[in-house]
């Protein structure tokens, strides 16, 4: 695990919401340690349309293009916001981020293909999830 503090974890979160973070640290890990600050610090940020928003800003700063087949997703963005929130719902008040990503990543979320459980690969990676929310196709998500 990358993030050992939270302090390491709000230093990412900001980062990537003033688009200073390099794009080598937006990995699966660093993706769900933004969204546990951003559901904890800055719920704010995390509706649809701003999360959608910030992303897109953040890819484009990156030099990520927001396409049909790249950049921002918006059906695996709000599943795992959604999985976010689950998980701080559960954990006891005051629980370290950095302990609640260690759950996170150590949970079937902490593989990248934990998604493929609820929708088919074509469904996912579709246009149109990726623009929209797309119901899961396979299972219903747990949260």
């Amino acid at each position: 695990m990358l993030f050992r503090t939270d302090a390491a974890i709000e230093h990412l979160a900001l980062r990537m919401i003033d688009t200073s973070l390099p794009k080598s640290e937006w990995t699966h890990e660093g993706h769900f340690a933004a969204a546990l600050w951003l559901c904890r610090h800055r719920e704010d940020l995390t509706a649809p349309d701003e999360i959608r928003r910030l992303i897109m800003r953040y890819n484009d700063a990156t030099g990520t293009a927001n396409t049909d087949t790249s950049g921002y997703h918006h059906s695996i963005t709000l599943a795992s916001m959604r999985a976010v929130a689950d998980l701080l719902r559960r954990l006891e008040p005051g629980t370290p981020l950095c302990d609640a990503l260690g759950r996170l990543m150590a949970s079937d979320l902490g593989n990248r293909d934990w998604l493929l459980k609820y929708w088919r690969r074509e469904t996912l990676f579709g246009a149109q999830a990726r623009k929209t929310w797309v119901e899961p196709d396979r299972a219903k998500l747990p949260f």
